[in-house]
């Protein structure tokens, strides 16, 4: 009878021991992103918006929102690429600035990441040494090797906006999973 109730109290244990290491490490976590695949481009939607210009300041500040549309979760790990091109003139790339942590992102979730490049002046655009101006950046998810997606830099009010970049980096902060 009294190995009965000491198998009873360690199965209880161990039930209560899985149950509250599930409810500390939740879905989203960095411990759960080793079961998904790596997000890919062609599943993630992504949409980037440009803040309205602080007065006086010479940094812009936009926003790099990313979705997973696709029919699984996958882990969204690292910093995605992102550049602004001028034909097949200068560029400005995206540099990483901070740590990155892995994100488990399910099924609709979000990611964002901010993002702040030096913003030419008006009528400027000549003198500056590297001057990137476009509406539409390339993006494409962490490590993903098949290429990126054009994408339309827009304002807060949805309305295309060209953006107009006097250096050669635009930094990045690391990717955070967006509240719903």
């Amino acid at each position: 009878m009294r190995r009965r109730s000491l198998l009873g109290a360690a199965a209880a244990a161990l039930t209560l021991t899985v149950t509250a290491g599930l409810a500390l490490t939740g879905c989203g976590s960095p411990r759960m992103a080793a079961l998904h695949a790596n997000c890919t481009t062609k599943g993630l939607g992504w949409k980037v918006t440009v803040l309205k210009k602080k007065p006086h300041a010479a940094q812009r500040q936009a926003r790099l929102s990313v979705v997973n549309k696709g029919t699984d979760p996958c882990v969204f790990s690292g910093f995605p690429a992102f550049a602004v091109h001028l034909g097949k003139g200068p560029q400005s790339d995206a540099r990483g600035h901070g740590r990155a942590l892995p994100i488990d992102l399910r099924r609709g979730g979000k990611v964002t990441a901010g993002l702040r490049y030096r913003d030419c002046p008006e009528g400027s655009l000549l003198n500056e040494p590297v001057a990137v101006t476009n509406d539409t950046a390339v993006v494409s998810a962490p490590h993903d090797k098949a290429g990126g997606r054009a994408v339309v830099a827009r304002d807060e009010k949805g309305k295309r906006l060209r953006m107009n970049i006097c250096a050669d980096t635009i930094w990045m902060d690391p990717p955070r999973e967006a509240a719903e």
